[in-house]
């Protein structure tokens, strides 16, 4: 089939290298354009997915909107039968959306009704869920309200991080999306509206939410530390300067005590209820650590008290 493909981060790499390889004739991809990098900020980066599509050599566009007619036309010029559209980042406003005849499929990292919106998988490991999934969606003009056309389940472990399941969902959202285009072009995908019952918003983690909070249950400092790991990273202030100290592992763990005391020499801190420890952290501009190496050149006694 001819396809436009619309998507920006890593996690929408693994997709577009699917839909290449099983043969589809990906007309155009629409990315979001190059940004400044670099300590000046001088230096233009192209996105994961432009960096791809080039290699492929396959036509890029960076529009900083969907909106107008002009947008719409050069859209429609693609003659593509259906868009996939995997964390483009921008909004598709129904011009864009009524375009292909076969729709436009979105690849959206959650079990929906549950978790619709930017952050499903950050959410759903920082509620403590079981379980989440992959799913393959036809989008319509609201927020992760489409039909769903595939569904694929994934156990979230008990220690597992963001970062690992954002990568683990990469890939099973591939050959997820690719099995549903094989079925689209068949006429054998058919989808099924979402219930009413179960809506939950996954919204934007916002910078206040990465300080560690150790009033709060054990389990939910846990599920946030892993949730916000590797990026942004929850945080805690240490030493007399309060620099931030960001923690990327944790384990649950007993003990109980005045919350953000260390327990013992091992960075076992107690919360609200319960204790964790701290297993691997990330000083600023420095590489992640185990909790072993950081203690060798930091002093936390058991007693210590943690901002």
């Amino acid at each position: 089939m001819r396809i436009v493909f619309m998507g920006t981060p890593d996690f929408s790499v693994p997709t577009l290298s699917e839909i290449v390889g099983r043969g589809h004739e990906v007309v155009g991809v629409y990315t979001r354009a190059p940004a400044p990098s670099g300590r000046r900020g001088l230096e233009l980066v192209p996105s994961p997915v432009h960096t791809v599509a080039e290699r492929f050599g396959i036509p890029v566009f960076t529009p900083k909107s969907l909106k107008g007619e002009e947008a719409a036309a050069q859209f429609r010029e693609l003659g593509a039968e259906v868009a996939v559209v995997v964390a483009y980042g921008l909004i598709l406003p129904t011009s864009i959306l009524d375009i292909p005849a076969l729709g436009c499929l979105n690849l959206h990292a959650s079990l929906l009704p549950r978790w619709r919106g930017a952050a499903p998988i950050q959410r759903a490991i920082m509620a403590g869920d079981k379980e989440t999934g992959i799913a393959v969606m036809k989008m319509e003009a609201g927020l992760d309200t489409g039909p769903v056309g595939l569904l694929e389940r994934v156990t979230i472990g008990s220690d597992m991080t963001a970062g690992e399941l954002h990568d683990r969902l990469s890939y099973i959202g591939a050959d997820l999306m690719g099995r549903a285009l094989s079925a689209l072009e068949r006429g054998g995908l058919d989808f099924t509206p979402q219930p009413d019952e179960g809506i939950v918003y996954a919204s934007k983690i916002e910078k206040a939410e990465a300080r560690i909070d150790w009033n709060r249950p054990a389990a939910e400092v846990h599920n946030t530390i892993r949730g916000l790991s590797p990026f942004p990273g929850a945080w805690f202030p240490f030493g007399a300067d309060e620099a931030r100290v960001k923690v990327l592992r944790s384990t649950l763990a007993d003990g109980t005590g005045a919350p953000g005391t260390a327990l013992d020499d091992q960075l076992t801190i107690a919360c609200g209820t319960g204790a964790v420890r701290l297993t691997e952290l990330q000083k600023a501009g420095k590489q992640p650590m185990s909790a072993a190496t950081f203690l060798n050149g930091n002093d936390v006694p058991e007693g210590t008290r943690l901002a």
